[in-house]
């Protein structure tokens, strides 16, 4: 293989901001050089010092003095592959993860069929890989089919291919099936991701949020927020019916996410195993998290760009359908709260692609993968004085070592995984640009600060 310096650039992880060189070999770091390697000059003597004994070229790469920082690394996405391609695909998926600095992705099993088998899973994440571009870790159901009675099938599962096993899209209704599926994941090392809502509560809010779908057909508005308006003329009586219906539906909702939270974690403990809160979106969920570490449990959370940078009280994101769905500023500002201080360890985009009409007909869920790192710069980090070092660990630090992968910093012996990001550029969202097939955004026309411009994977740079 061939060696590699990146020369020029900021280099940007959990514990380091600093202008240098990388030297890469075998698809490894082999040194980082905290000094002033600007120009190609200094970068070819530095070469002729560590590659010298090296039969193999040396390929030199000018960052311009952008960001070097470890690949991101997303513990919740949706490809919706097998059965769902009109949706996504393995190659749209993957050609978005990567444009968005994703060096790898746990995928989630909410497809058709449910991934419920390991060879499934270990199929997927070889086709995968034949693509050439974000890693893939599959997950498997936590119940066979998603039926939410048989947990036997976990008994194949190799934690080391597939560290994650989630019911994602919804939750274990039976807390016996429940803790029997956490027991075995115990025995495995593996970790259980929960999309924590209690199923029953989450059935009672459907109802609303079906009248409030019918009357914004009726007009013509959009599920996901605010660039798609209605031709017709709306009364304030007719928003206040929309928005009425949503309300009922989204205070259900977050009852249902916290007492499934509470539950889910009391259920690992009891177990002990490592569970994981998926897409965190409430102020009472944060703090039973953080009562939880404080007892020692083994549970980490994650929280999405967009329940980060946005709220869903108030017209017109309230219709920017999603679950868990938007909520209000005092959870926000507690989700944020919660990152600075540990409570939460990740950010995960819950990248969700629907095509035009089934987002129009309220299926929940945005794309995300391709905004996420310029939302969180935008919000944690411009406006909420997060350093980069932080917003690299939350990303890929944090996730790395959750999912034990020798991967998330800039140091010698890691994978050599890296974004290539300019944390200044100011764009548009503009979703027709997107690689993936989903362009359902609620960021579509906002301008962001931060923009993904490459990504090697080890110590390649990837064709996206």
């Amino acid at each position: 293989m061939s060696n590699l310096v990146i020369y020029n650039a900021r280099l940007v992880d959990e514990n380091t901001d600093a202008y240098g060189a990388l030297l890469i070999s075998n698809g490894k770091i082999l040194s980082v050089c905290k000094s002033d390697f600007c120009t190609e000059a200094s970068a070819v003597k530095l070469a002729d010092g560590i590659f010298s004994d090296s039969a193999d070229p040396v390929e030199l790469f000018d960052a311009k003095g952008l960001v070097i920082t470890p690949a991101f690394i997303d513990m919740h996405v949706h490809l919706r592959y097998p059965g769902q391609t009109q949706k996504e695909d393995l190659n749209s998926g993957l050609h978005a993860t990567a444009a968005g600095g994703f060096g790898t992705i746990v995928a989630m099993p909410n497809t058709n069929p449910v991934v419920s088998s390991a060879d499934l899973a270990l199929q997927i994440e070889k086709e995968a890989e034949q693509i050439g571009l974000t890693k893939v870790y599959q997950t498997v159901s936590l119940t066979k089919n998603f039926e939410g009675k048989d947990v036997s099938h976990l008994k194949e599962i190799d934690c080391r291919t597939i560290p994650v096993i989630t019911e994602d899209g919804h939750d274990v209704l039976s807390a016996s099936v429940m803790l029997d599926a956490m027991k075995v994941a115990a025995e495995k090392g593996a970790i259980v991701s929960c999309h924590s809502e209690d199923p029953e509560l989450a059935l009672k809010a459907k109802p609303y949020r079906a009248a409030a779908l019918e009357i914004m057909k009726m007009y013509g508005l959009s599920a996901w927020g605010h660039f798609v308006e209605s031709e017709k003329e709306i009364s304030p009586e007719t928003f206040t019916e929309i928005d009425s219906n949503l309300t009922s539906a989204n205070s259900l909702l977050a009852i249902a996410e916290d007492s499934a939270t509470y539950r889910n974690i009391l259920l690992a403990k009891g177990a002990g195993c490592h569970v994981h809160i998926a897409h965190c979106s409430t102020k009472n969920s944060i703090e039973i998290v953080r009562a939880a570490k404080k007892e020692k449990v083994k549970v980490t959370c994650e929280v999405t760009p967009h329940h980060l940078a946005l709220t869903g009280d108030t017209e017109p994101m309230i219709r920017a359908l999603v679950n868990p769905p938007l909520r209000h500023e005092e959870d926000r500002l507690a989700l944020i709260e919660a990152l600075r201080d540990g409570t939460a360890d990740v950010i995960s985009t819950d990248h969700a692609p629907h095509t035009a009409d089934d987002k129009a007909a309220g299926s929940p869920g945005f794309t995300g993968a391709e905004t996420a790192f310029a939302v969180c710069n935008t919000v944690l980090v411009k406006e909420y004085g997060f350093t980069p070092q932080k917003l690299s660990q939350l990303m890929s630090a944090n996730p790395a070592r959750i999912l034990k992968l020798k991967k998330g910093l800039l140091e010698p012996g890691y994978d050599a995984d890296f974004a290539l990001l300019d944390p200044e550029k100011r764009w548009k969202v503009r979703a027709a640009n997107f690689k993936s097939k989903g362009k359902a955004s609620p960021f579509e026309g906002e301008e962001l600060i931060g923009k993904v411009e490459g990504l090697f994977l080890a110590g390649k740079r990837c064709n996206i």
